[in-house]
């Protein structure tokens, strides 16, 4: 345990901040199951708001840096051909 009054703040903010970002990376990881699993389901319009909502959420993550550039690409490609072939 630090015992200067700043160590001590920084360890709260670094537990914060880790919360944030485990969280973010959770909302992103079951968007992209939802939304996979709703075009299997075949329901056209929850799978739209469910792909909206997830790429705005892998862009921020993104942007915090906590997935690569690249990886998130991938996903929303992947889940737009998808989500094309059942229209």
């Amino acid at each position: 345990m630090p015992n200067i009054k700043s160590s001590k703040k920084a360890v709260k903010v670094i537990a914060k901040k880790t919360e944030n970002n485990h969280e973010l990376k959770a909302r992103v990881k079951n968007l992209i199951k939802n939304t996979d699993l709703a075009i299997k389901a075949g329901e056209k319009d929850k799978a739209d708001s469910l792909f909206k909502d997830m790429k705005k959420n892998i862009d921020h993550a993104v942007a915090k840096g906590l997935i690569k550039a690249n990886t998130a690409d991938r996903q929303k490609a992947r889940l737009a051909s998808k989500l094309k072939e059942m229209k």
